[in-house]
């Protein structure tokens, strides 16, 4: 009896030239190994790597594409984000942050319609799609509409319905509903996150009350924490503790709960023993770019966290105070900004700023085990970068070249779940002329603050 033949793969990718993890990924030492191997393929069937290699036998494919002079990396991931900020982009510059929050950006959010939201994720997500990005986390208003656009357009995403303690009870349970109405949704591609804002604005009891939500539901907590030294220097003030302290304190950071903290630029020595009880399950995400335009005085402290095993995570935080949701450009300034701020030109490498850009980053925000490598059994989320332009050559070191030489614009094609979203620059799953005429039609209402309302108070 004559066997049946095998099904087709979904996708085969040949030629190309695989980024591959050596290491753990621990995130520690030699765990930081990335080598790179020529004329590779992958097969994909099912959403998951099912082969990769240089001489594996390759089935017939629904989809095939030839990759030659392209490097296959792992998507990256946007750790910390406000995805419908896009709409805001450019709005809100040359201000410090506390004018920056109560005179433009809290004023304008108070005109938030879901309309708003929705086409602002579209756009960021066609932004995201084109730069490589494969997978977000977002923390923002009517996430439902987020998740909607994120399940239409094939990208991955962790989100968090945000919320104040000036709200009451209410906007904390919308974000519990939210949470467990969406996790495991548009095929495994949404998790989810409970969201309070910060440690500024939500009170004690109302972050008690948080962790205590997240351990009866099995949900991590994403929050903004530390964000800069002035926020430390005022809780400890005020409170006699640092914002890292309070979220000890009240249970969020207790070792129990997966926890990603926005920006940390704010965090002290005194910090790092409370970070380190927490056993790894407490991530940072750092976006550099927001920190430069704010003048903030320190950066995330990457070497000091990566000694006490929390991993770092790449992020862009939102349009409105980066102008850009381009993670490449994070990746090559995480890498600039920390040789400078330590003194030593040997660190950060660029090895190690792609592990923080692939495996660092899918643990941040929960997946890691699922992406941040090219490797059987992994979810097929994979981008094909284009190296044959003149800023990228001669190629002398991949790593650096991918780090310091190569752009956002240098996708080609990018891959989620083994679908192909963006492929040769081309869009195939969002219509971005339709998005920004729609977008723009509902610009003047949105930035009008001529009523003097505010969603919020920035006051640390």
């Amino acid at each position: 009896m004559t066997p049946s033949p095998a099904a087709p793969a979904d996708l085969v990718i040949t030629g190309c030239t695989a980024l591959r993890h050596t290491g753990t990924g621990s995130g520690s030492g030699s765990d930081e190994r990335i080598e790179f191997a020529e004329d590779t393929s992958i097969v994909v069937r099912g959403g998951v790597i099912e082969a990769i290699g240089v001489d594996i036998e390759l089935p017939d494919a629904v989809e095939r594409i030839h990759a030659r002079g392209q490097v296959a990396m792992p998507g990256l991931v946007n750790c910390h984000t406000h995805a419908p900020m896009v709409a805001l982009r450019g709005i809100a510059e040359d201000l410090p942050t506390e004018e920056w929050f109560n005179d433009v950006v809290w004023p304008i959010e108070s005109n938030l319609t879901a309309v708003d939201v929705e086409l602002g994720a579209k756009l960021a997500c066609a932004e995201m799609i084109r730069g490589g990005v494969t997978c977000f986390a977002d923390h923002y208003f009517s996430m439902d509409t987020v998740a909607a656009v994120v399940e239409e357009c094939g990208i991955r995403a962790h989100l968090g319905e945000a919320y104040f303690s000036s709200q009451g009870p209410q906007g904390r349970e919308k974000s519990l509903e939210f949470a467990l109405r969406h996790r495991g949704r548009a095929g495994g591609r949404i998790t989810t996150a409970l969201a309070p804002h910060a440690p500024y604005t939500v009170d004690d009891t109302a972050l008690a009350a948080t962790a205590d939500l997240a351990r009866e539901h099995g949900l991590p907590v994403h929050i903004h924490a530390a964000e800069n030294r002035d926020q430390t220097e005022a809780s400890l003030a005020r409170h006699g503790r640092t914002p890292i302290e309070i979220l000890a304190r009240t249970g969020i950071l207790t070792g129990d709960l997966d926890v990603l903290l926005a920006h940390g630029t704010g965090i002290v020595e005194r910090d790092l023993p409370v970070l380190a009880r927490t056993n790894g399950r407490t991530a940072v995400a750092t976006a550099p770019r927001g920190y430069l335009r704010f003048a903030w005085p320190t950066t995330t402290p990457v070497r000091a966290l990566r000694g006490i095993g929390v991993p770092v995570g790449l992020a862009t935080d939102g349009a409105a105070s980066n102008s850009s949701l381009d993670v490449w450009e994070s990746m090559a300034l995480t890498s600039l900004i920390q040789k400078s701020t330590e003194g030593d030109p040997r660190w950060l490498t660029s090895r190690q700023a792609l592990h923080h850009a692939t495996l660092q980053s899918a643990r941040a925000v929960g997946f890691g085990g699922r992406i941040g490598s090219l490797a059987p059994g992994l979810r097929a989320d994979i981008v094909l970068v284009d190296l044959t332009g003149p800023h990228t050559q001669p190629v002398h070191d991949l790593a650096a070249t991918l780090v310091h030489s190569a752009r956002s614009s240098d996708v080609r094609t990018t891959i989620v779940d083994g679908r192909i979203l963006m492929r040769d620059r081309e869009l195939l799953t969002l219509d971005v002329p339709e998005i920004v005429r729609e977008l723009g039609e509902r610009l003047p209402a949105l930035v009008d603050r001529s009523h003097g309302r505010r969603i919020q108070e920035y006051g640390t």
